[in-house]
């Protein structure tokens, strides 16, 4: 039950992650650029989250999404830290327990 639970609670996470990076609120689009990355930066991220979701979804496919989606939290960690914008853990760290979940109870 928390396997199947941890799955569907992080495909819903990557999926709405995905769309407001992609639709690109103000918020996020600066956020983006103050980090340095580029205007678009959002917008590739956010597909990459979409897809992560929709890799995980898929049972056939939900390795290659979990790990796809801890490189991109792993990259978004980093670039919090180093930036030290530590408001963004608490949602970070939403996502490395139920990635971990996921992993562990797979």
């Amino acid at each position: 039950m928390v396997h199947v639970l941890s799955i569907w609670f992080l495909v819903a996470a990557f999926f709405g992650a995905g769309l407001v990076n992609a639709i690109g609120t103000s918020e996020a689009r600066s956020g983006f650029v103050r980090w340095g990355y580029p205007r678009w930066w959002g917008i590739f991220t956010g597909g990459l989250e979409i897809l992560s979701a929709v890799l995980i979804a898929l049972p056939v496919s939900r390795t290659i999404g979990v790990v796809l989606g801890a490189i991109i939290v792993a990259a978004a960690l980093l670039t919090v830290l180093r930036h030290r914008e530590y408001s963004h853990l608490a949602p970070l760290s939403v996502f490395i327990t139920l990635i971990a979940l996921a992993a562990a109870s797979s």
